[in-house]
């Protein structure tokens, strides 16, 4: 028997359409080349992926689009498969990323010369890390080599260090948002890091392209912790990399960059020492026979001074004896002394003895 068909309205069809698309393709990834690329009201983003054999529209909303694309490119997109309500079919995309070398390459090619003209790579917004920090946050996935070699590393050429270490992915669609969430934790800290180092090892073109995302680097250069990003091989260069205040070569780098080797300090200390004792010895000595030399001087000053005195007190005490009652006395002198009228008694001193006399006569001369 021949199955009824089901009357619907055009509503109910489209969301009946819709309902059994979600169940069936709730999220799928569609790899093909951007055709059409337009942006709308500056919110909306429309462009057509397609084939040698088929095309398809796609939709997005302009702020999950984080990594540039342009017509010919080749991506690959995760999305959800729509009819609208005007019954055209589409894809909605929630993430897009480049597909291949050419167009990865040109995807970061135009992002770097977008964030260029807005100054995020300008040379002077660079700070420089601490000479030596002690607490340090590092964003990297704790299983990987490039975060155990430098840990490694750091251990062996400094340590005592306190890390702050935030799990992450670094490859793969979740990276970037992780990685930024994970930055925005530790500058809103109470008490922020000194630094924060971000690392992954090496790999291909597609695995560090999480390192190339826009809101990622952007997150980068408005953190108010300075910045230490190592990742990849030497060769390898992403756009956080050039965001970053400081850039590392690689995990292995970024670690001898973030700290000094003690064994390279010590010697640096011996060094100095070896060249400061003798210098020291030098200065002592000088400032020693420098010091004898004053004290000398100042003796001599002090000698002269006292001579001169004593020369001094000499000349006062002749002078003194000169004008002295006893020296008259010495010269056959005598001193009178009590009132000189016929009848009165006068004392005479001289030099051994002193007369009591009467007064006879006086006569007015």
């Amino acid at each position: 028997m021949e199955k009824q068909p089901v009357l619907l309205r055009v509503s109910d069809f489209v969301a009946l359409t819709n309902q059994t698309l979600d169940y069936a393709y709730s999220s799928i990834e569609v790899e093909g080349e951007v055709a059409s690329f337009k942006t709308n009201q500056g919110k909306y983003v429309f462009f057509d992926l397609k084939d040698a054999d088929a095309s398809v529209g796609c939709f997005m909303m302009l702020w999950q689009l984080r990594t540039p694309i342009e017509d010919g490119m080749k991506v690959i997109i995760t999305a959800t498969p729509k009819l609208t309500q005007w019954g055209k079919f589409s894809l909605t995309v929630r993430q897009i990323r480049p597909s291949g070398e050419g167009s990865m390459k040109k995807s970061f090619e135009l992002l770097k010369a977008k964030l260029t003209k807005e100054g995020l790579f300008a040379s002077e917004r660079k700070r420089s890390l601490p000479p030596m920090p002690m607490r340090v946050a590092v964003i990297s996935s704790m299983q990987a080599a490039g975060y155990v070699d430098f840990m490694k590393i750091v251990g062996d050429r400094w340590g005592g260090l306190h890390f702050l270490v935030a799990n992450v992915q670094v490859q793969g669609a979740g990276a970037p948002d992780q990685i930024v969430q994970a930055l925005r934790h530790f500058n809103e800290m109470q008490q922020p890091p000194e630094v924060i180092v971000i690392v992954r090892g090496g790999g291909s073109a597609d695995d560090l392209s999480a390192f190339n995302d826009e809101l990622l680097v952007r997150e980068i250069a408005a953190s108010r912790v300075p910045t230490l990003v190592g990742v990849g091989h030497e060769v390898d260069v992403s756009l956080a990399d050039m965001a970053a205040d400081v850039r590392a070569a690689t995990p292995s780098n970024a670690a001898q960059l973030l700290v000094p080797d003690k064994k390279e300090v010590a010697r640096s200390v011996h060094a100095r020492v070896a060249k400061l004792v003798p210098h020291m010895t030098h200065q002592t000595t000088a400032y020693s026979l420098h010091i004898h030399r004053q004290l000398e001087t100042a003796h001599l000053r002090t000698m002269r001074a006292l001579e001169q005195k004593q020369s001094d007190v000499g000349a006062l005490r002749r002078a003194l004896a000169g004008v002295s009652p006893y020296a008259v006395l010495a010269r056959g002198y005598a001193i009178i002394r009590g009132e000189i009228s016929a009848g009165s008694v006068i004392s005479i001193e001289q030099q051994t003895k002193t007369v009591k006399a009467e007064v006879i006569h006086v006569t007015e001369k």
